[in-house]
């Protein structure tokens, strides 16, 4: 398969949209989450998009693919909370490995299915690594903000066990995704690397931070130059902004990166600010004429939709891509 490295040189490549959008269409029901093999499982799991994996595969297979035939070069497998932290709320911990190695594969397959039909368009497949529901910088309590609710290690081990797996169903990169603690991602990054080392393999990493409000810095207080800084050290395919805002809130933080970064610059955008009821309204038109800007200024390298996006709003950013070039990648930007 042609590296993806020299892809990224040669034009803009197409991240896919969101899962949770496309998968609420089905309206699934707590029976639906559980399947035949979870009827009696002791806790509601409705809500648990990555059991899907096993319990709806060909939903999961459905929405990679619809993906794809929009113009994407590259899904995420269904595994944004794909780490014991996160599945301790559903007391499923002990699946993570199949929920990681099934979601893998299930993206490769309809990656495989697609680059057979159009080898001159290869499709990949970016491991999706959440940043869990706890945080390593902070305090959920107020009362005590000394205490935290998970450590590094923990962290660590956790995000090591998801790399594996993901690795092992057959993903082409890792995406450290939705950062909005540093130090969460610090401890993703540092699994990943162990992994490297003890595989002797090299992966694409590609990492994407969070702007959480108005004030421009992620939720664990970092500026967009500053959380750029502090992830550096790691060699990486892109790096880049997801979730929380729509395209046009987040263009000055991409001119930060695009102009201080040596790695190719991604961003997937909401589709706008959510509305009073959580709902995303922005056109699959409105997002691309906003999306159009990052081209033209020669911001990004990789782009693509998070919340609210659909396969419609992927074509049209699709579409749009193909007549912009790349940013061109820089060296020793600090």
């Amino acid at each position: 398969m042609k590296d993806i490295y020299k892809i990224l040189e040669e034009r803009i490549l197409v991240l896919d949209g969101a899962m949770g959008t496309m998968l609420q269409r089905h309206k699934f029901t707590e029976e639906d989450f559980r399947g035949e093999r979870f009827k009696d499982w002791p806790t509601p799991v409705q809500g648990n998009n990555d059991l899907l994996s096993i319990t709806q595969p060909e939903a999961i297979k459905e929405v990679h693919r619809l993906y794809f035939e929009a113009g994407a070069d590259i899904v995420e497998t269904n595994t944004f909370s794909g780490t014991t932290i996160a599945m301790a709320d559903y007391e499923m911990e002990d699946l993570v490995y199949e929920l990681n190695y099934q979601s893998a594969k299930i993206a490769k397959e309809v990656a495989d299915e697609l680059t057979e039909k159009e080898p001159h368009k290869p499709r990949f497949v970016a491991g999706s690594i959440g940043p869990t529901n706890r945080t390593a910088s902070m305090s959920p309590d107020v009362n005590d903000p000394g205490y935290r609710a998970v450590t590094f290690d923990e962290l660590r081990i956790a995000y090591k066990q998801q790399v594996e797996a993901l690795l092992d169903g057959g993903v082409d990169i890792l995406l450290v995704e939705t950062i909005f603690d540093t130090l969460n991602a610090k401890a993703a990054l540092f699994a990943i690397e162990e992994v490297k080392d003890e595989r002797n393999i090299d992966v694409p990493i590609m990492v994407s931070g969070t702007i959480t409000d108005a004030s421009g810095r992620t939720l664990s207080g970092q500026t967009a130059e500053a959380f750029l800084i502090s992830l550096s050290h790691i060699p990486m395919l892109s790096v880049g902004f997801n979730c929380a805002l729509g395209a046009n809130q987040l263009t000055p933080y991409l001119e930060v990166l695009a102009q201080k970064a040596s790695f190719g610059i991604s961003a997937h955008p909401n589709a706008g600010l959510p509305n009073a009821f959580g709902e995303y309204d922005e056109t699959p038109e409105q997002m691309a004429e906003q999306i159009k800007e990052y081209m033209e200024k020669n911001l990004v390298n990789i782009i693509g939709g998070c919340c609210g996006t659909t396969p419609e709003h992927i074509k049209a950013i699709a579409d749009l891509a193909r007549d912009y070039k790349p940013r061109k990648l820089t060296v020793d930007s600090f």
